[in-house]
């Protein structure tokens, strides 16, 4: 990654630690630059690889289990001292109605504020998240997102277009390529079946309800298939009931939260990679997925529509239709030859628009614009 040479000191302030941050935080440690990272607040499902050599953890106020409104008036005084002692050149902080917003309410400049896709493009639809996303941009120097859905979002809401940066966060396509299914399908005892793959935590927004039920349906029709659900999140008793009470436990497999380094395996074993989310920028799992030659089928939503082209290296389904999304999995489930055909091209699409060594050089870009509008140029 290319140096801005006005940088000296970079604070990096995240909401948690995630695999994305632990990537962001592995760029910057590549460079020349004096690299701190900030954590808002520990949530249910953290990153287990430890911060990347060279970046420097602040311990704070924060950062120790899930934030609440009343926390932050306490964390806001916290901030400001921290901001006082660092004396940073340039703050990147998302998302944007947590830690970018804390540190725009304290008037900090320059501040590279990240969004994370549902913080504009769900939260900000209306109300005290819209107005804090609002606010926040106006005292944002340069927004970084992954897709164009949120840079037409951020536009909405008051976001110089010239001071907005789009880069997928993508894939590193060494490590998220093609490859044998190796023991881990033989291990299932998923040797001639079907499998369909969902990744995304068990929240609202991500859809894995729809996933399950699209999965009972198309199930009494293609009883070849399978499904393999990776992930955690608050509705996990709810779909492990559905499952249940479906009949099929022995032909689902829950794998819980994966680690970093073993997510290629899970991926390879699948025939077709299914994503039901209802808001999403450029998904990281999908990219992940495309990175394998895993082909993908997915809710019709803006940030898929950027990656996925119907018929060309992949398919959409109406959103929110689970019958539509059973339906095109029984269809799918009888055509290799168009799931050959389709992964490869997801292949070649993530090898030209998502690999991450290549993108993470746009924040850089980011700074240096940051740092010329704070200084006025």
């Amino acid at each position: 990654m290319e140096d801005v040479p006005e940088l000296v000191r970079i604070l990096y302030f995240s909401r948690d630690y995630t695999s994305h941050d632990y990537r962001f935080l592995e760029a910057l440690a590549s460079t020349e630059h004096d690299v701190f990272y900030l954590r808002l607040e520990a949530g249910p499902v953290s990153e287990k690889r430890a911060l990347p050599s060279g970046i420097s953890r602040i311990d704070w106020k924060g950062g120790s289990r899930p934030t609440a409104r009343m926390d932050y008036p306490r964390l806001l005084i916290g901030l400001r001292n921290v901001l006082g002692n660092l004396q940073p050149d340039l703050v990147h902080a998302g998302p944007v109605q947590q830690s970018a917003f804390m540190t725009a309410v304290l008037g900090f400049r320059p501040l590279v504020s990240m969004s994370w896709g549902s913080d504009l493009l769900m939260r900000a639809r209306q109300g005290f998240g819209r107005w804090m996303a609002a606010y926040t941009l106006r005292r944002s120097q340069v927004l970084v997102g992954d897709c164009q859905a949120v840079r037409s979002a951020a536009i909405g809401l008051g976001m110089p277009e010239d001071r907005i940066v789009v880069f997928p966060w993508g894939a590193d396509l060494s490590h998220f390529s093609p490859g044998g299914s190796g023991e881990l399908k033989t291990r299932l005892g998923w040797d001639r079946d079907f499998v369909l793959l969902s990744t995304r935590a068990f929240e609202r927004d991500y859809g894995v309800e729809a996933v399950v039920r699209a999965f009972t349906i198309a199930f009494r029709r293609a009883p070849i298939l399978r499904l393999l659900v990776l992930g955690q999140g608050s509705l996990e008793s709810k779909l492990r009931s559905m499952v249940r009470e479906s009949g099929l436990e022995d032909k689902v497999h829950f794998a819980g939260q994966v680690d970093y380094v073993d997510l290629p395996k899970y991926y390879r074993v699948a025939h077709l990679y299914l994503s039901a989310s209802i808001v999403d920028g450029s998904s990281v799992s999908l990219l992940e997925a495309m990175s394998c030659g895993i082909p993908a089928l997915v809710s019709d939503i803006p940030g898929n529509r950027e990656w996925v082209v119907p018929g060309r290296n992949g398919w959409l389904f109406p959103t929110g239709d689970d019958k539509a999304l059973a339906e095109a999995i029984v269809r799918l489930a009888s055509d290799p030859v168009e799931l050959d055909q389709m992964g490869r091209a997801g292949r070649e699409v993530a090898v030209k628009r998502a690999d991450w060594r290549r993108n993470s050089k746009r924040l850089m870009e980011a700074y240096e614009l940051a740092t010329s509008a704070a200084s006025g140029k």
